[in-house]
């Protein structure tokens, strides 16, 4: 398996550091208002490689935290009246209904920052003791980025550029020894939640958090470390620092980096009106639209989000639904069977088609033509799959289908109120082309749900319909 590796910038072999197992840390949420779709893409991208990765055997612990305390829930606090920890714990429950929406597999752990605020403070006095922090008048403490040699090996960038004129990636304060130290125990502010420290009442920097949490539940050194392009720089880059500075060992072995998502073709943002949550496109399309969605492009390509894209990625994601749902009635009528010789023939052909998808999934986890395999088995199942088959037979394929579709994260089963939405919706439509004298479009539908085992009668009443 080979994984591109954003300190290196190439392709990579896998190597866990235990065999057999992989510690892997994902940045989370900040929990101050519903995740947006930006915020899903890399829980769905780095969930699939979860998968993936348990579906080829390997123990996975995976922890995803929680940023619990910040400036933007404490903003958020003070405009309801509130204090921090209730908007943090609404939205931390607000994000898990979501991602259960998006079938996004809990965590092995879900930290939270507030939780693990001794285990900061524990971090912060080593990397003083070992000269690569200090403490200002204020109580504010400080990481000495010149202190450590690799800086900027993850970005890129070095000291000296910094110091060059990038005003825009530095971090202004008259107390500290140079421009680009950043914070990692900050004093409190009137109003704010706080806890004490041996330099001030206060509260960590956000970089700190993440180094603690993962430490704590991965060790001091982890195999994949995984979020958005654009926590590359300073977060991951103050992580590095600060972890190997206090550990003496190197932080994460390999770097992930999911792409921006756009919409349409323009960044996202609220000022711009097209900011859009997750809980709002479930008004418009079921959840799963948008997992498959994510999941049609590469996860280090940027992924531009319009109408017209969800409306394709719902037309597809239908094309694997329904095959699965023809099996299911093709098993349900059928008397039953051994596989015989010539199924057993046919079925050990459909193996080339897993055999695309783990080559895909094993280039650097890319879903696009892992997603493309799929269909091409949608393709042969639709090809082979009859009611002149034995029960065996269906049943394999059926459970080929669901398994590769179970490593994306595609769950297969519509649910009952979901099913009947679609039917009706199909029969309205069809009742409009005959309106419309579209009378080939009309006998299409019929057909289609006939496939789906709908029968439908036309009555001097309306339309009514049942399953056979």
């Amino acid at each position: 398996m080979k994984i591109y590796n954003t300190l290196t910038r190439q392709k990579e072999e896998f190597v866990p550091i235990t065999e057999g197992k992989v510690r892997m840390y994902v940045c989370g949420p900040t929990v101050y208002n519903y995740i947006h779709i930006g915020n899903a893409r890399p829980m769905i991208v780095f969930d699939t490689f979860r998968r993936y990765m348990e579906y080829k055997g390997y123990d996975v612990n995976y922890v995803s935290n929680f940023t619990d305390v910040d400036d933007k829930i404490i903003q958020k606090a003070k405009e309801e009246g509130v204090d921090a920890d209730t908007i943090a714990r609404r939205f931390i429950k607000e994000c898990k209904k979501d991602m259960e929406g998006l079938n996004v597999m809990p965590a092995t752990v879900h930290p939270l920052a507030t939780e693990e605020i001794g285990g900061m403070i524990d971090m912060i006095s080593d990397l003083i003791e070992k000269g690569y922090a200090y403490v200002v008048e204020d109580g504010t403490v400080y990481f000495r980025t010149s202190k450590f040699s690799g800086y900027g090996k993850l970005s890129h960038k070095n000291l000296e550029d910094l110091q060059a004129g990038h005003r825009d990636i530095k971090v202004t304060g008259e107390l500290k020894e140079e421009p680009f130290d950043f914070v990692l125990w900050k004093p409190k502010k009137e109003g704010e939640p706080a806890w004490e420290s041996p330099w001030c009442e206060g509260r960590p920097g956000w970089h700190i958090e993440c180094s603690v949490m993962s430490k704590k539940y991965l060790g001091d050194t982890i195999d994949i470390h995984a979020g958005g392009e654009d926590l590359i720089f300073p977060h991951h880059e103050n992580e590095i620092a600060q972890s190997e500075a206090a550990s003496g060992s190197t932080f994460a072995h390999y770097w992930m980096h999911n792409g921006f998502l756009n919409i349409d073709n323009h960044k996202m943002s609220k000022s711009a009106g097209n900011f859009f949550t997750v809980r709002e496109i479930a008004q418009e399309y079921d959840l799963q639209v948008l997992r498959f969605f994510m999941l049609s492009a590469h996860y280090r390509s940027p992924l531009n989000f319009s109408a017209e894209l969800m409306e394709a990625a719902k037309n597809g994601l239908e094309r694997i639904i329904t095959a699965a749902e023809n099996l299911s009635r093709l098993l349900d009528a059928c008397a039953g069977g051994a596989l015989t010789g010539e199924e057993a023939a046919t079925y050990d052909a459909s193996a080339v088609f897993v055999e695309k998808f783990e080559r895909a999934m094993e280039d650097d986890c890319n879903t696009a033509d892992a997603v493309s395999a799929v269909f091409e088995l949608v393709k042969f199942i639709n090809m082979h799959a009859s009611s002149e088959n034995s029960a065996e037979f269906l049943q394999k394929l059926s459970d080929r289908l669901k398994t590769l579709c179970g490593v994306l994260g595609i769950t297969l089963e519509k649910g009952q109120a979901e099913l009947e939405a679609d039917i009706e919706k199909l029969i309205q439509e069809r009742q409009n082309a005959r309106k419309q004298k579209d009378f080939a479009r009309a006998d299409q539908i019929r057909d289609e749900l006939a496939q789906r085992g709908i029968i439908l009668k036309d009555t001097r009443e309306g339309v009514t319909w049942k399953r056979v």
